[in-house]
């Protein structure tokens, strides 16, 4: 049985699941959907065509679904979709997506949001991300799985971070970090490997092969995308597949510290 506070603003027409709670002073729009188990903490908002999976804990004064903040938009049909166990931290600001990005901003499964957090129009996350306080997300910036953003860091948009990719504190990011990856600064540059995400979830081996290609993709002073193309062709690994396919299709470049030959 869900648990909805009388002094609630619920719209007629949302869909409220089981085992929902709905804290005082929170707005809920009619087009707002959200799941079971799903708890929205004291003057949080939701706006807009909003869908909230299952189990996710939403905090005091989030604002999720509010419309973009992009001079282009024009009242379009637009959308934020959230998938299930996901936690959202105080402050925190969501927007759906626009036209022009295909009219859908999706988060995934398994993230933390910590407060301040700002969420684009047209952003795409994916599962078991973390993003520190104040990290700051662009419009149609895209993030793999288990990303790293650190706090007080801004990204450009449409700047895509690969799976298990770093990005430090205090960073101001403006190109493509590939998957595995570690960047920082002010511009952000790659500094290795993330060993520390890596180490919890792939095998040495697996590592000690994607230590070798990042040695040859970007220490080594060769033409980046030919060093990926002669590694895709001779590796057995399917992360540094995974790699190397992330820099011959990058369309920001990736950000490092060029060598001469």
């Amino acid at each position: 049985m869900s648990k909805i506070s009388q002094l609630a603003v619920i719209e007629d027409g949302a869909i409220i699941g089981e085992n929902v709670e709905i804290g005082a002073f929170c707005f809920i729009s009619a087009q707002t959907t959200i799941g079971d188990g799903t708890t929205i903490a004291q003057n949080a908002c939701i706006y807009g065509k909003t869908t909230i999976g299952k189990n996710n804990r939403i905090f005091s004064h989030a604002v999720i679904g509010s419309i973009p903040q992009d001079l282009k938009f024009n009242g379009e049909d637009v959308e934020l979709i959230i998938g299930d166990d996901n936690t959202i931290r105080e402050f925190t600001l969501f927007n759906p997506g626009t036209k022009g990005g295909g009219g859908k901003t999706i988060i995934g499964n398994h993230n933390l949001f910590m407060g301040y957090v700002h969420l684009g129009h047209d952003v795409i996350i994916g599962n078991h991300c973390i993003l520190a306080n104040a990290a700051t997300l662009a419009g149609h910036v895209e993030l793999g799985d288990y990303v790293v953003v650190g706090g007080m860091t801004p990204i450009h948009q449409f700047v895509h971070i690969g799976d298990y990719a770093m990005v430090g504190g205090a960073s101001a990011l403006a190109q493509d970090v590939p998957p595995f990856c570690m960047a920082e600064g002010n511009r952000a540059s790659l500094r290795g490997l993330n060993l520390t995400g890596l180490r919890r979830h792939i095998e040495r081996d697996d590592i000690n092969d994607l230590k070798s290609a990042y040695r040859d993709l970007f220490e080594s002073g060769q033409p980046l995308k030919d060093s990926a193309t002669t590694i895709l062709e001779t590796t057995k690994s399917h992360y540094v597949k995974e790699l190397c396919d992330f820099v011959l299709k990058t369309k920001r470049g990736i950000p490092f510290e060029r060598k001469n030959v």
